[in-house]
């Protein structure tokens, strides 16, 4: 079975055919760095850090830029609002980002392109837009796009100008020709950063950026561009209309959008109350707990986050964890169908709830050997963390995992020794003994598991 992928731009999945032999250049909108990262940032980061590492274990040869956009609005407020120079706040934003992501083990993409380090491309793609008739200079300081002369403009988002037009208007201090069209480059207000340009002092647009930086690092035209849900318009559509009508040429091949991450069943809003950063939720759950959150639901589908939902996710990992716990190590072994069956689901457009479905079934087959035939229920162990591993999950000891949290709670030391106190009772067949420091155990909250490679512990909440 070829690899397919749902396509944003036909609405359809198609087999996966690089464009240039087994290379695949693929290019995600990332970070606006003004603020730390929230959680609907942590959709994007892991959901396209899961298709990065299957695209490389399916042996293709992979690209994977994600940019950081380190100029805009809300950074220039943020940094005055703060009193501090705009590049102080982005490098100390970028370097959070990058803590974040670490702890939810995503890896680093291969490129991490910043907008300030791209100005002079931007002038470069502006100034051949105004040649060829796509873009004007009203003489304001600022550059805009006709979004008119575009014959593709709404493909990807299906929607029409003439909808679009309803509603729509010039602000007092903007010179446009027409409501639709965007700006390309900013003119400098007094106090703001500013580059010198050939239209003067400046900043650039938003989606300048982007089709700059992307057809800098990956060409003209390649084979994925990925993003958040809400970036489909108008940001993917003017990247669209600017790129094309820069080059000639078709932009990306095949688009991709995450899911939305909706709290309690709502948007996600500061006005809300609901507005979570990836840190304030790792100061509650485990790292791999959120992660597996994010893991367990397609990539295309909306998340709800939720208190149940993260203890449903503890839960599930728990029982993974269980499973191997007490295991020897070993190398991966058992039934080829596992792996077949894990491949498939995620040759289908990434289908990783149907992957994990997999890794259940592998579970309960573990459970099942693990007191007929030790060293083949530990193969199967090995095969589980093998695949596992390609979703960035259960990576982690088993103990210590099942055991987070038992700081405070009990004294890790007092618990080996009364095991240790227990197991010579039980070789010297005194049953009452070895029964009885079980129960104390009991009373400290601690769950023991006997099985042929010795005594493990856990937390009786695990």
């Amino acid at each position: 079975m070829s690899l397919s992928i749902y396509n944003t731009l036909t609405k359809a999945k198609e087999p996966l055919r690089p464009l240039a032999g087994n290379h695949v250049r693929m290019y995600v909108c990332g970070m606006t760095v003004y603020d730390f990262c929230h959680i609907g940032h942590a959709r994007v980061m892991v959901a396209f850090d899961v298709i990065a590492r299957w695209l490389r274990h399916r042996g293709y040869q992979l690209t994977y830029v994600r940019n950081i956009t380190d100029i805009d609005d809300k950074i220039i407020r943020r940094a005055n609002e703060n009193g501090e120079p705009f590049e102080s706040l982005v490098a100390r934003m970028i370097a959070a980002m990058h803590e974040d992501e670490a702890r939810l083990s995503v890896l680093r993409p291969d490129q991490e392109p910043r907008a300030t380090d791209h100005i002079a491309g931007m002038h470069q793609m502006i100034q051949t837009l105004i040649d060829k008739g796509f873009a004007y200079a009203p003489g304001n300081g600022d550059v805009y796009y006709r979004v008119g002369r575009f014959a593709g403009y709404g493909k990807l988002s299906r929607k029409r100008i003439e909808d679009l037009k309803i509603g729509a208007r010039i602000e007092v201090d903007e010179s446009k020709e027409d409501p639709l069209d965007f700006v390309l480059w900013k003119s400098a207000k007094p106090g703001e950063p500013s580059w010198d340009s050939p239209w003067g002092k400046g900043r650039p647009g938003w989606h300048i950026e982007c089709s700059v930086m992307s057809t800098c690092c990956l060409g003209d035209t390649f084979d994925i561009h990925g993003g958040g849900p809400d970036l489909v318009f108008p940001h993917h559509e003017n990247e669209i209309a600017q790129s094309e009508a820069a080059t000639g040429k078709l932009y990306a091949k095949t688009w991709m959008h995450a899911g939305a991450v909706r709290v309690d069943g709502e948007k996600m809003s500061k006005s809300l109350g609901n507005f979570f950063t990836i840190r304030e939720v790792l100061d509650k759950y485990s790292p791999e707990v959120v992660r597996y959150l994010l893991v367990g639901s397609h990539y295309r589908s909306p998340i709800n986050y939720s208190e149940d939902s993260l203890r449903e996710a503890k839960s599930a990992l728990e029982r993974f964890y269980r499973t191997l716990n007490g295991l020897p190590d070993s190398t991966p072994s058992g039934d080829q169908v596992f792996s077949d069956r894990f491949a498939a689901a995620m040759d289908d457009d990434f289908n990783t709830p149907e992957a994990c479905a997999v890794l259940f079934d592998m579970a309960r087959e573990i459970n099942r050997l693990r007191n007929l035939d030790i060293d083949a229920a530990a193969g199967l162990a090995a095969r589980l963390k093998e695949l596992a591993g390609l979703l960035g999950l259960l990576q982690l000891d088993p103990q210590a995992f099942l055991r987070a949290g038992a700081d405070g709670r009990v004294d890790a030391q007092q618990v080996n020794e009364l095991i240790a106190r227990r197991l010579q009772a039980r070789a010297e067949k005194n049953w009452a003994e070895s029964d009885r420091i079980r129960d104390q155990l009991a009373g400290m909250g601690v769950v023991l598991e006997d099985n042929k490679s010795g005594t493990s512990w856990r937390l009786a909440d695990s």
